[in-house]
């Protein structure tokens, strides 16, 4: 085994999307830099949970701060933004994860990626962590500009199987009481983003793009069919990852529907070829917990030592399962839905455990692999318990213990190790 990252080399790309893609994000991210510095537009500084169709509707650009962040790692600089805010005096145990992204706004690094992140106009999160969503009002604060918080009621009746029919009856699994707070709140966000783009929101320009949505989602469905189901991995699980994220961050766009459909096609020319990610396939592993951004060539490290494939992740799978709204007659109460649970439903007991279970048998896994991250509070019962369920259903987890974003505390050759050791040990080599 490779004793450590730069002596292993780096996967060949096999999708010309996914070049296409990154290359996407990087002119779209100047052009928004261009609109805020130099024509003093505004854009909205947004968590992954929050309904960016709203503020596409009034022409108002939305950069997700977990994008962002995963920019940062992806470049190897998480690091150095997380040293410059410990100086400011910000404490180390910050959620990194869901915090770097707006934190970043504080300080400023010597070299920031694309020419770093501008001044946002506004911000938006969901209220379900406290010490993330006070992140967001401190950076707001800081900025000085207007902050939305949305406070997601819980619930109080749980469906396990949400996957099956979420999409269709989504009044009765989400709970129609939720529903009506959840709208009552983004009808007042509508009124604030309004008044900072100037702009009239129109439902039916939302429903329009809802309605594109989900033909961009149907796109993912299948792609995920044709993963679970070709006799190998068709497309690495990198090249997953980046591809449906990239598309999710600007769903519903004319780019983004189109990209979706593009992946898809290219993938089924695969599969019909019979291409495959490595023909020495012996195992396949899913990828459990949020993408380990600041190394996702680590996915394809088990590949020639071990015929191990990953082969799985929740991005494409929740595009799939959790954002398609069919009935929109009231499209702000169908996207309201979708907001109440799409955390838990990923992480989170009772919501994730049938569907990763689910997930697992669909794509034929001999085994999982966690991640676990301290500074993702909320998250670390959910892992356990996708761990029990995962496990009482045959499948063996390993557990990683690290950040997926502070490339400060990553060491590859242990990592390696762990799951190379589990893979030897608990999977038969």
């Amino acid at each position: 085994m490779p004793t450590d990252m730069q002596t292993r080399p780096r996967p060949e790309k096999q999708l010309a999307t996914t070049a296409e893609a990154r290359a996407f994000s990087k002119q779209w991210f100047g052009e928004i830099r261009e609109r805020v510095i130099e024509r003093g537009e505004p854009y909205v500084l947004a968590s992954a949970e929050t309904p960016h169709e709203i503020f596409d509707v009034l022409g108002l650009p939305v950069v997700t701060t977990e994008w962002w962040g995963g920019v940062l790692s992806s470049r190897r600089v998480a690091g150095d933004y997380l040293d410059l805010l410990a100086q400011e005096g910000f404490h180390e145990g910050l959620g990194v994860y869901n915090s770097l992204g707006a934190a970043s706004l504080l300080v400023d690094h010597h070299e920031p990626p694309w020419g770093g992140l501008p001044r946002p106009a506004m911000m938006v999160a969901p209220h379900r962590e406290q010490g993330n969503n006070r992140a967001y009002e401190l950076v707001a604060e800081r900025l000085g500009v207007p902050y939305f918080c949305v406070e997601v009621p819980s619930s109080t009746r749980f469906s396990p199987c949400w996957f099956r029919d979420g999409a269709t009856r989504w009044e009765e699994v989400y709970e129609t009481h939720r529903i009506n707070l959840m709208t009552r709140q983004y009808r007042e966000m509508i009124a604030l983003a309004e008044e900072v783009s100037g702009r009239r929101f129109s439902e039916a320009a939302l429903r329009d793009l809802l309605e594109r949505v989900n033909d961009q989602e149907a796109c993912f469905a299948e792609v995920r069919e044709m993963v679970a189901e070709a006799p190998r991995l068709p497309v690495r699980l990198s090249e997953q990852m980046s591809n449906t994220m990239t598309a999710q961050w600007h769903r519903g766009s004319d780019w983004a529907v189109a990209h979706a459909r593009a992946f898809r096609d290219e993938v089924a020319g695969r599969v019909a070829r019979g291409d495959c990610a490595t023909a020495d396939e012996r195992r396949r592993l899913m990828w459990v917990g949020v993408g380990l951004w600041q190394n996702t060539d680590f996915y394809a490290a088990f590949e020639q030592s071990h015929g191990a494939v990953f082969v799985w992740s929740m991005y494409m799978a929740i595009a799939a399962d959790g954002y398609i709204r069919r009935g929109l007659q009231d499209p702000v109460r169908a996207i309201a839905s979708r907001y109440l649970n799409i955390g838990e439903q990923m992480h989170v007991a009772p919501w994730a455990g049938e569907w990763v279970v689910q997930e697992a048998r669909r794509h034929r896994v001999d085994g999982a692999v966690m991640l676990v991250s301290s500074n993702q509070r909320h998250q670390v019962a959910g892992n356990e318990y996708q761990k029990l369920s995962l496990e009482a259903a045959g499948i063996p987890v390993c557990e990683l213990r690290v950040d997926p974003s502070d490339n400060r505390a990553w060491d590859d050759v242990a990592m390696q190790r762990t799951v190379a050791e589990f893979i030897e040990n608990r999977l038969g080599g």
